[in-house]
């Protein structure tokens, strides 16, 4: 993370522990049903492997739900996923979900139904309210890049640790 000359200190243990729990319960009905909320279809089914100091991984199989007529991964579910994976990544340093302010993304292949891929995110600099994020996607068998996302997320309340200082 940069954005400052001292390294921050390591965020609380509760912050990735939260950041696991709350991508891993991305792909679930929030009432626990078989119906989706809107969030969940695109992380539906994800593993998570990593959720800690700035970074959040998972993959997932892709599924019928979120693929074309052509059976390629849509464009619209890749970038939602991708969305929540950086968000997690966040949530892992600072303990709060943020929104996105700025979001790019760019394909590279598709991904087809069945394939399993591999979403990497990353707090690239935190500065005062706004967090820069990236995220790669990759075919997880051939490491073939899908897609990468770059975003600045940023929140309307402030940190605790920032509630005395000027944002």
């Amino acid at each position: 993370m940069g954005g400052s000359a001292a390294a921050a200190p390591p965020a609380p243990a509760w912050m990735a522990a939260g950041a696991r729990r709350w991508l891993e319960e991305a792909g679930v009905a929030f009432d626990g049903s078989d119906r989706r909320a809107f969030n969940a279809l695109p992380l539906a089914g994800a593993r998570v492997s990593l959720a800690e100091a700035g970074r959040a991984v998972c993959s997932l199989r892709v599924t019928a739900e979120l693929t074309d007529a052509e059976g390629n991964w849509h464009p619209g579910a890749i970038a939602a996923a991708a969305d929540d994976v950086c968000a997690a990544a966040i949530m892992s340093v600072e303990g709060i979900i943020k929104v996105s302010v700025h979001y790019d993304i760019s394909y590279f292949s598709p991904a087809k139904l069945h394939e399993e891929v591999e979403l990497d995110g990353r707090v690239v600099e935190q500065k005062g309210k706004m967090t820069a994020v990236t995220v790669e996607i990759r075919k997880k068998d051939s490491g073939e890049l899908v897609a990468i996302g770059r975003q600045w997320m940023s929140t309307t309340r402030p940190k605790k640790d920032q509630a005395s200082s000027k944002l």
